[in-house]
């Protein structure tokens, strides 16, 4: 089978999404199914006003076609609501091929906290985007239930894994007074670190991570380390040097850092909120309290060795076998109802 999935998000970006995409594909091709994607790097692109770094396609409907037609997939996914998701959404229902799309970003919350744009609106053109799609892929069981809960349709779950053989622990040294109180993410608004910088807590807190509210954090906290953004073996270096790992984001639908700071051996210090507690649930290897500062200092008592152990029953394989299975569902339903159509003379896909 041959995949094609279309994002907006996409490499130099670091975040969740595109570590999501390209470990999917990468362990999906070990099991023998080709994905391929369709990103910005095929079309001119400008940066955010607010955050230059990210970088917004400018697609054209028929490179978009030209690209969909010539990699001649089985099965199309689109993997975000951005402008290539919207232009590949709009050939495939011009062509009436299937597809599947996937919820990785709250967006309502994310803009609301950029903008004077009600919740309820963004939610609404959701709902518009992903409605034609065959099933909404979402990371967790509280966040496929909240997407039921608001309207959404053929909602399935497609979990997440992390790479242990990156992410393990390892004797490592940041040369900083411990304990290490580690935040890694996007350094932006919606990631609420503020909440984790004016806390009171021995030792240092470090920030990996960049993005438009650096600056000003890093000239508001001096006291704080901010490493900027890291990837591969430095930051799995970083990981394993900390002593607990902060999560103070109350609006990421998973949180992939979570699983990379468990598999470090890092214990979580996080809110109660949607993405910590579906990660770690009721397993002993984070506090998750709406004191944070409290949570923090417990969480210097939680066995690292259990942080690991947990980690390690979350693998891309187990990820990329359920985005194929979801995939070939899709076109197994598709092919009968072809043969249906065919049989009946009729227009494919007319109810």
């Amino acid at each position: 089978m041959r995949i094609l999935v279309a994002t907006d998000a996409w490499h130099p970006q670091v975040n969740g999404v595109v570590r999501t995409l390209t470990m999917m594909a990468e362990a999906s091709r070990a099991l023998g199914v080709d994905v391929d994607f369709l990103t910005p790097e095929a079309f001119r692109t400008f940066g955010l006003p607010s955050y230059r770094d990210l970088r917004v396609a400018l697609p054209r409907p028929a490179k978009i076609a030209s690209l969909v037609a010539g990699g001649q997939p089985d099965s199309i996914h689109i993997a975000t609501e951005g402008p290539i998701g919207v232009f590949v959404r709009r050939y495939c229902r011009k062509h009436r091929l299937p597809f599947t799309t996937s919820f990785h970003t709250r967006f309502p919350e994310y803009v609301s906290a950029r903008a004077p744009v009600p919740e309820s609106w963004v939610w609404a053109s959701l709902r518009w985007f992903h409605g034609p799609s065959r099933a909404v892929m979402a990371a967790t069981p509280a966040l496929a239930g909240e997407l039921r809960e608001r309207g959404f349709r053929k909602v399935v779950l497609w979990p997440r894994g992390v790479d242990t053989k990156l992410f393990h622990r390892r004797d490592v040294d940041l040369c900083q007074l411990r304990p290490v109180f580690l935040c890694v993410g996007r350094v932006a608004v919606e990631k609420n670190l503020e909440a984790f910088l004016e806390l009171d807590l021995p030792g240092t807190k470090v920030i990996v991570g960049d993005g438009p509210a650096r600056l000003a954090l890093q000239q508001k906290y001096p006291q704080a380390v901010f490493l900027g953004a890291l990837q591969g073996e430095r930051l799995a270096e970083v990981y394993a040097a900390a002593d607990v790992f902060v999560f103070p984001s109350r609006t990421d639908t998973f949180g992939l850092v979570l699983l990379e700071a468990l598999a470090s051996g890092l214990p979580i210090a996080a809110f109660p909120v949607s993405g910590p507690t579906d990660v770690i649930g009721e397993a002993p290897v984070g506090v998750l309290s709406e004191d944070l500062r409290a949570a923090c200092l417990q969480a210097l008592k939680i066995s690292r060795a259990s942080c690991v152990e947990f980690a390690s029953k979350h693998t891309w394989e187990a990820s990329a076998r359920a985005f194929i299975d979801h995939m070939a569902v899709i076109r197994a339903v598709d092919t009968q109802d072809e043969a249906t159509d065919w049989a009946a003379d009729r227009p494919r896909f007319v109810a």
